[in-house]
């Protein structure tokens, strides 16, 4: 039981749960933001550390020993001369007290963290206890409450017979007798340097003002690579201590008295005292205080870890999707370039065909205007009157009808004729040249008449009649002179 109230504890602080769906609610979704981080670390735990100590060396400098240390490549060197227990030593303690199902004083595991659990979990509804964790309990009803946790029995510690304090000291206690602290001796020196992260200012020269970022930067890594019982179990017990700070104004007990209780438990090395660490108590004290105030913090990988993570598993098929957007996306853009070519091309001919037929309709005025300009006869009549009769476009106050007759006539009228020889189509020119017609010799006979001498053209050239379809030349001579 214990044990299954610790699971569903540690998932509760430690995923969110998404249920928007009603078809969903009886099986919940479970999200977790540190999912690839989790599974990097158990299947492939050299990438794993290799990629957060590369990240913790960036923010604190850790010279080769200090680093091999961390790594736990080299014994450890700890203040006072203290060292952990060998190998061998402690490996044959350890299985004597499973044998026993001893709790305390046992390297730290699953299964005590679930015992011990219940003191936590009873510390959290009594909180508002002045001198908590300060007060010593009553020695009895603790060895009876140790017996009972060692036992891996469970306990009615709302009966009433164990005082909050009883409970408080236990818990305190089970820390003192763990074979090494909480953050482990690999850790130590790592946590001191930490201490000495301090702000810069404008000319780079450092100052007194702590950094607290990047000392939130760095517990996380470092926590990252705490043997899994140690975080947990450091999770469990920093948020306990900091709801226990917030109710300081009743149980007299704030984030830096707290940290004076527990960090020769957490941080301390074994067998170290307060002369053997000497300066380096202010700072590991500070240090406690400053995990208390920040623990809401400090279990979450930083952002960069969690993307390097996903990538690692999801990076070549994020890589593939990204191609085949970009493939999608060139084809896209080419159909659209073509589709954009070709209607560029079709308004350039819509332009052209425009402009030249506003081209056609102003030398349709202007040979009109010069017809107008003529001297009053009788030939003068007859083209306007031919003007009236084979407008094939829109004429100045004059409107087309028939349009089907007036597309086959536009080839063939003296519009036409006028049109073609505006435009100046090649084509056409020579075909003239080849074949000379009587229309192409009277137009010639136009373009060299000026304005002034329109009148004079006509009298001294053969009569010219404007049939319907084309130009005639009159055979009667007489007529000509009439005219």
């Amino acid at each position: 039981m214990p044990h299954q109230k610790l699971s569903a504890l540690i998932d509760a602080i430690c995923n969110f749960v998404i249920c928007n769906d009603s078809s969903l609610r009886g099986q919940p979704i479970i999200f977790n933001p540190d999912f690839f981080v989790e599974r990097l670390r158990h299947e492939k735990p050299e990438v794993f550390t290799e990629l957060v100590v590369s990240n913790i060396t960036r923010l604190i400098d850790l010279p080769g020993t200090e680093l091999a240390q961390l790594m736990g490549e080299v014994d450890l060197k700890l203040p006072g001369g203290a060292s952990p227990a060998p190998g061998f030593f402690r490996s044959l303690m350890s299985l004597k007290r499973k044998e026993k199902g001893v709790v305390f004083g046992s390297p730290l595991t699953e299964e005590g963290i679930a015992q011990i659990y219940q003191l936590i979990e009873y510390l959290h509804k009594n909180l508002r206890v002045e001198g908590l964790f300060r007060v010593p309990g009553n020695s009895v009803r603790q060895q009876i409450l140790r017996d009972a946790l060692n036992n891996g029995t469970d306990i009615d510690l709302e009966s009433g017979e164990f005082h909050s304090n009883d409970v408080a000291t236990l818990l305190k206690m089970f820390l003192g007798e763990l074979p090494e602290p909480l953050l482990t001796h690999k850790h130590f020196h790592a946590h001191l340097k930490i201490a000495d992260l301090m702000q810069f200012d404008d000319k780079g020269n450092k100052t007194n003002v702590p950094d607290k970022e990047r000392q939130i930067e760095a517990l996380q890594l470092l926590f990252l690579i705490l043997p899994p019982p140690n975080r947990n179990l450091l999770k469990l017990l920093l948020d306990l201590l900091y709801q226990t700070a917030k109710k300081q104004d009743k149980n007299k007990m704030s984030a830096y008295n707290l940290a004076l209780m527990f960090a020769p438990h957490v941080l301390w090395p074994k067998n170290a005292t307060a002369n053997d660490l000497q300066e380096n108590i202010t700072k590991l004290n500070n240090g406690m205080a400053f995990m208390i105030k920040h623990s809401q913090k400090l279990f979450k990988a930083p952002v960069y870890i969690r993307e390097c993570a996903r990538l690692h598993y999801l990076g070549s098929r994020s890589q593939a999707s990204k191609d085949d957007l970009d493939l999608i996306a060139s084809c896209h853009t080419k159909s659209f370039q073509l589709a954009k070519s070709q209607k560029r091309n079709w308004v350039d001919s819509c332009s052209h065909q425009e402009e030249t037929q506003q081209r056609t309709e102003e030398a349709l005025r202007e040979l009109l205007q010069h017809v107008h300009n003529m001297p009053e006869s009788a030939k003068k009549k007859q083209l306007i009157r031919q003007f009236n009769k084979q407008s094939v476009t829109q004429t100045p106050g004059r409107e087309s009808s028939t349009p089907q007759v007036q597309k086959r006539a536009r080839s063939r009228s003296f519009s036409g004729l006028i049109k073609r020889k505006v435009l100046g189509n090649q084509m056409m020119s020579e075909k003239k040249n080849k074949y000379p017609t009587p229309e192409s010799i009277a137009m010639g006979e136009l373009k060299r008449a000026s304005k002034e001498n329109m009148n004079l053209l006509f009298p001294g050239s053969p009569a010219v009649t404007l049939m319907p379809t084309r130009l005639k030349w009159s055979e009667g001579k007489k007529e000509g002179k009439k005219a």
